[in-house]
């Protein structure tokens, strides 16, 4: 097998294993297309719950609204309030209608969709997290119950706490205390009841937490294709993407509904003891909203007169190190490294790529300077794995003319075929020196494709002309979507396949011709292939791909030019011929099976010709 082949196999698994990726990565966008009936069914399912929760569009006749109040105690008429609790990374506005936090804003991060405004979460108008309670032998949802204003003190550790109040006509009580500490994007909450053994049924917390997330990237269709919800249960994470539902049945400490950057998380002290979540993505592209959210949620309290459930909310960015701080299990699962199939690329990703990214950026001038430096260090380091490769290459080109006369002599394909692995036996050149080497590239491709879609570093930084490498650069806009591209086209993707197509070109010269039209003009398919598969991938990861290209193409110059001497090539190819070979058993199983289809293909040709 020579350089060629061993370039076209490398193309070949590298192109189905990225179209698998992308498309266990984001085939969700085509499901929903399949699926549209179902989504509609979906989102009627959410709009019903919704209602069930009396959301604020719910019209109910004053009679009703006195009628409720008279028999339970807890007020569902009032005046919303707002009252904002911050520290240096969020500024939190708590309402007292259901006693909870209304809208988060991060202070650290600005909107990329040209809005350039303050990251908000839970915003949507619709957010919210509520659980039924029951008084007089009715049920009613505490999102719908108007608190007393709570009141704000500062702690000794200066954290800051906030605690809403209702009460009931007999006396019951709900309480939700937040607690702020400095330098956090985590918020305590503990949720107390007094009279719990009449305000909940057989000691059960049934809670229904509501998410909408919206729009803070450029590119929304791909911001909702990397939307996920994962979750903690029975001591292991797992996630969906694409499914429109999952059923909860073991214990589960947290819930988190994810952006490609941002996530919102609902943890319990204890744990839930089951439920279960609905997700359904938005399909048109042009709506700000991302994905509707629907987790009900069941947690066992003890059935006595007063009891606590402590929980409590992250929000906040999907900063690795920001989340691995954090003291919730594994929430850094919510990043996604490596996952299922793919999973094995996240060690690369923790131990290798992000600490030596990260030792760049720390004196790098810019991001893109610290991509092209981390370029250059894996490429030196799987620069001895590529020598092999570059030697059968350089062997190859001297034997080019000889392989050109062989294939004269034997038209055949099967036979030339045979007479060629013959022949490189002889001038001892090892066939498949460059195959294993090319094939451990692969892993790393996949763990910088997973690491560039998830840096939070790369989030709004600019380079060159592109404005965000956290996203596709443009060059050009389109009037209308072209199929495959978008209503774009990336430079960066135009250097990345033209660098390609470099190689290929490079590479042809030191190719015998194979007599297969396939393997002739794979290497230069390829690269128009990348055109559509990078068009829309974010421009840190086109970046990457480019100069890792020009480093190859520098190497394959460097290495046949100046350190492989092919004087020595040819004296040692003559010295090898000169040799008595021996055969192995798997060449001579080998020959017997290409000579046995050789001949079948000889005795087909004159089936046909009588």
């Amino acid at each position: 097998m020579n350089m060629d082949r061993n370039t076209v196999i490398g193309f070949v698994l590298l192109a189905v294993l990225l179209f698998v990726y992308l498309f266990t990565a984001t085939r969700n966008s085509n499901e929903l297309q399949a699926q549209q009936k179902k989504i509609q069914d979906s989102i009627a399912n959410v709009k019903r719950i919704k209602d069930s929760f009396d959301f604020a569009n719910r019209k109910i006749d004053t009679t009703t609204k006195r009628i409720n109040l008279d028999s339970s105690g807890f007020s569902r008429e009032g005046v919303e309030s707002i009252v904002v609790v911050e520290n240096e990374l969020v500024k939190i506005s708590f309402t007292n209608k259901g006693g909870q936090p209304k809208f988060v804003e991060l202070k650290n991060y600005r909107t990329t969709d040209g809005q350039n405004k303050p990251v908000v979460l839970n915003a949507s108008g619709t957010d919210r997290i509520s659980y039924s309670i029951n008084s007089n032998n009715q049920s009613t949802q505490i999102g719908d119950i108007y608190f007393k204003s709570g009141e704000i003190s500062k702690n000794a550790d200066q954290s800051q706490t906030i605690r809403f109040v209702a009460s009931g006509k007999n006396g019951e009580t709900v309480s939700h205390t937040f607690t702020l500490k400095p330098g956090s994007y985590l918020v305590d909450w503990n949720l107390t009841l007094n009279g719990a053994d009449k305000l909940l049924s057989n000691g059960v917390l049934n809670f229904a937490w509501t998410q909408t997330p919206q729009q803070q990237e450029t590119d929304v269709a791909y911001e909702k294709q990397q939307t996920t919800v994962g979750f903690f249960e029975d001591k292991e994470f797992d996630y969906i993407q694409t499914k429109t539902e999952i059923k909860l049945e073991k214990e589960t400490k947290w819930v988190s509904v994810a952006q490609q950057f941002f996530n919102t998380t609902l943890v319990a002290a204890g744990n839930f003891s089951s439920g279960d979540i609905k997700l359904t993505k938005q399909p048109e592209d042009t709506t700000r909203k991302i994905a509707e959210v629907v987790a009900t949620l069941q947690a066992k309290v003890p059935v006595t007169a007063e009891v606590s459930f402590p929980m409590q909310v992250y929000y906040g960015p999907n900063d690795f190190q920001i989340l691995k701080k954090q003291p919730i299990e594994d929430l850094d699962e919510m990043i996604n490294l490596g996952r299922d199939m793919y999973r094995f690329v996240r060690p690369i990703n923790k131990y290798i790529v992000m600490p030596v990214f990260d030792f760049f950026r720390s004196f790098a001038g810019s991001m893109g300077i610290a991509i092209l430096l981390l370029t250059i260090f894996i490429r030196l380091v799987t620069s001895p794995l590529m020598y092999p490769g570059y030697k059968t290459s350089a062997q190859m080109k001297v034997l080019k003319p000889d392989l050109a006369k062989l294939k004269e002599k034997f038209p055949d394909q099967q036979a030339y075929a045979m007479e060629q692995m013959k022949f490189m036996r002889e001038a001892g050149v090892n066939q498949f020196a460059g195959c294993l080497p090319s094939l451990l590239q692969i892993p790393i491709f996949f763990a910088l494709y997973s690491f560039f879609n998830s840096s939070m570093a790369l989030r709004g930084e600019e380079f060159l002309w592109a404005q965000n490498l956290a996203s596709y650069d443009v060059i050009m806009k389109f009037p209308f979507n072209v199929w495959g591209l978008g209503s774009h086209l990336s430079l960066f993707t135009l250097t990345a396949a033209a660098t390609s197509f470099l190689i290929s070109l490079y590479n042809s010269n030191s190719t015998p011709d194979q007599g297969n039209p396939a393997l002739k003009y794979m290497p230069y398919i390829f690269p128009f292939i990348l055109l559509f598969i990078f068009n829309r991938l974010p421009s840190a990861l086109t970046w990457y791909y480019t100069v890792s290209n020009i480093i190859t193409l520098m190497l394959q110059f460097v290495i046949q030019k100046y350190i492989i001497d092919h004087d020595k090539i040819v004296a040692k190819i003559d010295a090898n011929r000169k040799k008595p070979k021996t055969k192995s058993k798997w060449q001579e199983r080998l020959e017997q099976v290409q000579e046995s289809q050789r001949k079948m293909q000889e005795m087909k040709n004159k089936g046909n010709k009588s």
